[in-house]
């Protein structure tokens, strides 16, 4: 069509090219497309048309200025890509064979240029075009490539690029938990660039690929075969497939012959939004982004208006009408009836009829409205526009780098600084519908322009593979449940895994952890190793069986030292009594009874004061013990030696001497204990190194010199005594109380010898059992070995309780 200024459009209508080879240059000196023609693409093609004649009747855009066009078929190929666009950006005149869609103007340099659909011809031609500095706006090459403007300075789009896809489909993936797919491409720049896009995203997202398989449409079959089992084999249960509608028709066509087990598809753009891939229901519950639908006032009437008179005047049109009704318009095929001029476009159901999706479509009609006010921008003031201005094509990109308007039907047009638009893409579903066919549901949106995290909207009611509700499942290995972790397989990738239980002591508390996390000190983990929890914290309770057995023998000791005292109070003018220093006898049972109540200190919960209490209780009334002990050896000894003619040794260890010795004695262990107390008390702390899944709590030393210098001056006391007894045991006396002492003494020290590598070595609460042990044991031999006898005689043999028997009197056997 004629008008001021021409308009150049290329759009794919055929996927395929012949031509007559040179047989010189090899170089097709004829090409012409060939194979089926794209109905879709064809729309694509009459909507510009449309659009124009649209922008030609307004009054506000280029009022009194029509715009032309000059719209050619690529045939997807990029020879005829190239020179059709140089045709249009020189004025030269045709040499392409049926590939004009209009009636052909007379032969003129276009500014501007609209199109391709494919990414690899748009590529080529963006580079040519860029020399030139004509501007080329495209409404469906997605590739990302594109965006570069060092290398294509002069190329605009009016659909997303693919890098927002790609990464909106790997965020989709990543949201259904799908960490193990399979990927199929198109082997053309669309393809290897959308899909080079989309595993980088994926392995952002902790995705894994199982395999990556290309091809291209024209390749030979058995490559196509090849692909199509990797797919049946594969374990994967979801394929995303960055392909254009030719190579998916290519790809399930063969898959039918033998279909795999059900695959959930993730399509690209291309042909998730195309509908004559429907018919595929192997594909049923496929899901993917497409451009948002819109719809196109008066654009479907236009397109059903098509007259036999427009046809003719049209090869492509020409094509069209004869392919949809099988007959000829030229009355000259063999192979059809002739066409008899009752023909209804309306009774056609086909994508050129088909205006339910206007997806593309509405790209088609953005990128002409976006032309035209560069355009308008050019030669337009703000009353008027002049039609005889000469302008470059470089006036019209620096326009387009501008604009940013609103379409008739209410849609934003603008481009960033590299000439794409904000990414607005709807989630489409294939669901099967009530009479068993698949149609387009849309389920989400992702929209670019809204702030991170809140780009992307899935709604609940998706259909999955095979029309079913149940989300499917893809991984390498099933998920590892809490309480273990992921280690990778050697050689395979990171989501093929073996899941490890956690180390002791360490738990994880979420699906898929990669490390096990430590519990805190005071916690450990439980039996799933999927929580931590309080560690019990063990004492010695009062409550213990051991404990109320340990009470048992020490209250019994304490009333057995009461007992023993009673009875020598009540016979204290019995000689036994007094020959055996009455005075200190009952000091040393009420230290005894101090002993054995001293062990119940160390029984229940350690705090600050208890362990102070235990540790000083014990020390003193132990040395208040032994000095008692003592005393009574150094009173044996010395009553033996005052026997002697001419000695007076008594006197100088009466018994005021004997109450200073033990009183001497214990004030050096007080002083000991007050310094111990003073310097580094002893404290109650939890024990975290003996067990690992309980606490013990016990009283720390504080200073472990204090603890030894305590039981070192007791072992010193016990040790001069039994010395002593030793020396004294064989002195003349029918009741000799040293060789008692010495017994007693001998029982003591063996007992804490003992209790050394005993404590050492006693886990937990029974350290403390060991200690109220050698107590009680000690207490109960200085006890039975020093009183068992005397009140043996005193209560069951009171004749042998007589001075003349203790004198030596009466045979010793008697006893």
């Amino acid at each position: 069509m004629n008008g001021d200024f021409i308009i150049g459009g290329i759009f794919s209508i055929h996927n395929y090219m012949q031509s007559e080879p040179n047989t010189y240059t090899k170089m097709p000196l004829h090409p012409k497309c060939s194979g089926s023609m794209e109905f879709r693409d064809l729309r694509y093609a009459r909507a510009m048309e449309f659009t124009l004649q649209e922008i030609n009747n307004s009054t506000d855009l280029l009022p009194g200025i029509t715009l032309g066009y000059q719209i050619y078929d690529s045939c997807a190929a990029v020879p005829m890509a190239i020179q059709i666009a140089l045709q249009l950006a020189s004025g030269m005149e045709p040499f392409v064979n049926n590939t004009h869609v209009c009636p052909k103007p007379a032969a003129a340099a276009v500014p501007v240029l609209a199109g391709e659909s494919d990414s690899t011809p748009s590529i080529s031609m963006a580079r040519i075009l860029g020399l030139f500095g004509i501007p080329q706006v495209s409404h469906f090459t997605t590739c990302a490539c594109l965006s570069d403007k060092r290398q294509f300075p002069s190329f605009f789009r009016t659909v997303p690029s693919d890098h927002h896809q790609a990464a909106a489909l790997a965020r989709m993936v990543k949201h259904f938990g799908w960490t193990w797919i399979g990927a199929v491409r198109s082997d053309s720049d669309y393809g290897n660039y959308g899909m080079a896009s989309f595993l980088k995203a994926a392995q952002e997202e902790g995705i894994c690929v199982e395999y990556s398989e290309a091809f291209y449409r024209t390749d030979p079959r058995s490559k196509v075969e090849r692909v199509a089992n990797v797919i049946r084999s594969s374990t994967a249960r979801v394929i995303v497939a960055f392909m254009a509608s030719g190579e998916i028709e290519v790809l399930l066509e063969e898959l039918v012959r033998n279909p795999p087990p059900p695959l959930q598809w993730i399509g690209s753009e291309t042909w998730i939004i195309n509908a004559k891939h429907l018919r595929f229901n192997m594909c049923a519950g496929a899901i993917g982004f497409g451009v948002p639908r819109s719809e196109i006032p008066g654009l479907g009437e236009f397109l059903l208006n098509l007259t036999v008179a427009q046809a003719l005047k049209s090869p492509l049109l020409k094509e069209f009408w004869e392919s949809s009704f099988s007959c000829s318009l030229t009355g000259f095929s063999e192979s059809m009836r002739e066409c008899d001029g009752n023909e209804d476009i309306r009774s056609l159901q086909n994508p050129y009829t088909d205006t339910s999706q206007l997806r593309i479509t509405n790209m088609v009609y953005k990128a002409t409205y976006a032309i035209a006010h560069a355009i308008h921008g050019v030669i337009c003031n703000d009353t008027q526009c002049d039609k005889s201005i000469q302008f470059a094509p470089w006036q019209v990109l620096d326009q387009l780098r501008r604009i940013n308007f609103t379409t008739r039907n209410g849609v934003q047009v603008m481009f960033d600084a590299n000439g794409d638009p904000v990414a607005v893409y709807e989630l489409i579903n294939w669901q099967v519908q009530k009479d068993g066919t698949l149609d387009f549901v849309t389920v989400g949106l992702f929209d670019s322009s809204k702030p991170m995290g809140q780009e992307f909207s899935i709604s609940t009611n998706i259909s999955w593979v095979g029309g079913q509700t149940e989300l499917p499942v893809s991984m390498c290995t099933d998920s590892c449940p809490p309480g273990t972790r992921k280690a990778v397989q050697k050689g395979r990738p990171v989501c093929c895994y073996d899941c490890i239980p956690c180390a002791e002591g360490e738990i994880s508390n979420r699906t898929d952890s990669l490390n096990c996390m430590p519990c805190p000190p005071e916690f450990w983990p439980n039996a799933k190793r999927d929580s931590c929890l309080s560690k019990p914290v063990e004492f010695l309770s009062w409550g213990d069986t051991l404990s109320i057995i340990l009470t048992l023998f020490s209250v019994s000791g304490a009333f057995i030292a009461v007992c023993v005292a009673i009875i020598f109070y009540r016979h204290r003018t019995s000689p036994i009594v007094r020959a055996n220093n009455s005075e200190l006898s009952f000091l040393l049972l009420f230290s005894l009874a101090l002993c054995f109540l001293c062990s119940l200190t160390f029984i229940g919960q350690p705090s600050e004061w208890s362990c102070m209490l235990r540790h000083t209780a014990f020390g003193i009334s132990f040395v208040l013990c032994i000095s008692c002990v003592l005393g009574k050896t150094i009173v044996v000894l010395m009553a033996f030696r005052a026997t002697l003619p001419g000695s007076n040794v008594m006197k100088w260890f009466g018994p005021p001497q004997q109450r200073l010795s033990v009183l001497f004695f214990t004030l050096i262990q007080v002083i000991i204990c007050v310094l111990w107390l003073t310097i580094s008390p002893p404290f109650p702390f939890k024990n975290l190194k003996h067990y690992k899944e309980r606490i013990i709590l016990e009283c720390g030393l504080g200073s472990a010199v204090g603890f030894w210098a305590v039981l070192g001056y007791i072992g010193f006391l016990a040790l001069l005594c039994f010395v002593l007894a030793f020396l004294a045991r064989k002195l003349p006396d029918n009741f000799n109380e040293a060789k008692f002492i010495t017994f007693s003494m001998l029982i003591f020290c063996t007992v804490w010898v003992t209790f050394i590598p005993a404590y050492v070595s006693s886990p937990g609460k029974f350290t403390v059992a060991v200690e109220i042990f050698a107590i009680l044991a000690s207490s109960f031999g200085l006890i039975i070995c020093i009183f068992a006898p005397k009140c043996f005689i005193i209560v069951f043999r009171p004749e042998l309780n007589t001075k003349k028997h203790l004198m030596g009197k009466m045979p010793s056997k008697s006893l």
